[in-house]
């Protein structure tokens, strides 16, 4: 991820180029940091879907 100030504003901006749109923002670094991990987990978040018959899912754990 990428954690750079704000110039402007003296805040931390915070994105992932891994995940497009997954992007966050807070006043200091360390809420920054936690407001980018909540971020990721909505992007990664699974979808509902309607699955073709025979079709079946598989999860997958990541880290």
């Amino acid at each position: 991820m990428i954690l750079e100030p704000d110039a402007e504003t003296g805040d931390w901006a915070v994105w992932c180029p891994e995940l497009p749109g997954c992007v966050s923002a807070g006043e200091t670094e360390d809420e920054a940091l936690e407001n980018i991990r909540e971020a990721i987990a909505l992007y990664l978040e699974p979808d509902s879907i309607e699955l073709a018959l025979g079709a079946f899912t598989r999860e997958v754990i990541v880290g």
